[in-house]
């Protein structure tokens, strides 16, 4: 193993050795008398700091991982400064470009050593940095402004590192819950990341979606310039962050979006035949004229529409039929032979899923999905344990983990959207 890698692991698992030695800081500062919740906001204050600067300086698949988590901030712990929050969405956007002399060798080599003449101008300072790469605002030679990302040196090993690193984590978490199927799940996160690798995949994905969505009045995806293995050049987009959308847009602004929002990831297998996996709030803007823009779609999945078996699980959920839904579940494989279920605490579990589908229109908050969340995943209470008698197959579980994305993104919006005439429209078998 690279030296490079034992450092990123020891970094990583550096950040719960530092959050118990937070808490045993904060027990001796509460015990020499000093302010209990003071003491509690600071060691949250740099909890928080501490991941987030962790995640986003070793970037690849640990600051993909925190991009996750920001999709479901709502079930951090909350406080009058949002410190979680506010680290969290930080993640999407706000991370530390490398300098431009470190991604300038990716360039020469993608694009030759004569690349600066494609550009009628470029700007060195980036735009903005992801997980895998970073972005560079240009004007391409015949005068289109485009935007520019070029793949961080060494992301590859980095990504493989923290691959390694998760499934060794998963492999001790089968120990404790044997039915979660987990290095299934594990190699299915490798493919779908080691494909956000490749650009050139990523430019043939964005362009079924930009001629899909082509003069939708909702959605706008940009046409890719240009692509190679590690540089991506695509038409550049101005707009507002759907994370600032979420912390400043007025009622009508963040209901607008989160319709637009939810009706994209859901319809996207229809009407493209992929999934985008990748529904993080630093993936989406609102254009001036109130369209959705989506700039990333390095994560996606071949899906032509979505499964009517998952349609029919969720209808089924929502009945008052157990013998239903034991059936659905044992058809999907989410339940081995052999193995009784509880039906109606499981019905009770995935409620934070099923509850919205109730509904016509519902409203979404941080509020109603903590609550939700606080109560069925306490382990003192009798329905945690049925989570863990769940077998998740692997081709389950992006189209799983994007519903709860999306559920947690709606929720930081604090919007009211359609959802049971959106659930009629583009989930077959629902």
């Amino acid at each position: 193993m690279r030296l490079a890698d034992v450092r990123r692991q020891l970094r990583l698992a550096a950040l719960p050795a530092s959050a118990l030695a937070l808490a045993a800081t904060g027990a001796l500062r509460r015990a020499r008398g000093e302010d209990p919740d003071a003491v509690r906001q600071d060691l949250r204050a740099r909890n928080a700091a501490r991941t987030r600067s962790t995640l986003g300086g070793l970037k690849g698949g640990a600051l993909k991982a925190g991009q996750l988590l920001s999709t479901v901030e709502a079930l951090f712990p909350s406080d009058p400064e949002d410190t979680w929050r506010e680290a969290l969405t930080a993640l999407q956007e706000g991370n530390r470009a490398l300098p431009f002399a470190e991604v300038e060798p990716v360039l020469r080599a993608e694009l030759g050593d004569g690349w600066r003449a494609l550009f009628a101008s470029f700007e060195e300072a980036a735009a903005a940095a992801a997980s895998l790469g970073q972005v560079h605002r240009a004007v391409w030679a015949d005068g289109r402004q485009v935007a520019v990302k070029v793949q961080y040196p060494g992301v590859r090993e980095a990504l493989a590192a923290d691959v390694r690193t998760i499934s060794a984590v998963s492999r001790l978490a089968a120990l404790v819950a044997r039915g979660l199927a987990l290095p299934p799940l594990v190699a299915e996160l490798r493919d779908r990341l080691t494909e956000e690798l490749d650009y050139e995949h990523e430019a043939r994905t964005q362009e079924r979606f930009a001629v899909a969505y082509d003069g939708d009045p909702d959605v706008v995806v940009p046409h890719v310039v240009r692509a190679t293995p590690r540089v991506l050049v695509q038409q550049w987009l101005d707009g507002t962050p759907l994370a600032q959308v979420a912390r400043q847009g007025s009622q009508a602004e963040r209901d607008r979006a989160a319709a637009r929002y939810q009706v994209f990831l859901v319809s996207g297998p229809e009407r493209v035949g992929l999934l985008h996996t990748d529904p993080h709030p630093g993936n989406f803007r609102v254009l001036p004229d109130g369209r959705l823009g989506v700039l990333d779609f390095g994560s996606s999945l071949a899906l032509p529409g979505m499964p009517a078996t998952f349609g029919r699980l969720i209808g089924a959920l929502l009945g008052d039929d157990p013998d239903l839904v034991l059936a659905r579940l044992r058809e999907e494989g989410f339940v081995r032979p052999g193995v009784d279920l509880d039906v109606r605490k499981l019905v009770d579990y995935m409620a934070p899923f099923t509850v919205p589908a109730r509904h016509e229109r519902f409203r979404f908050g941080r509020d109603w999905l903590r609550g939700e969340f606080g109560r069925v995943n306490d382990p003192r209470d009798p329905d945690f344990g049925v989570a863990l008698q769940l077998s998740m197959p692997a081709e389950h579980l992006f189209t799983h983990r994007v519903w709860l994305s999306m559920v947690g993104v709606l929720c930081q919006l604090e919007a009211e959207v359609p959802v049971r005439p959106v659930l009629q429209r583009w989930l077959p078998g629902f």
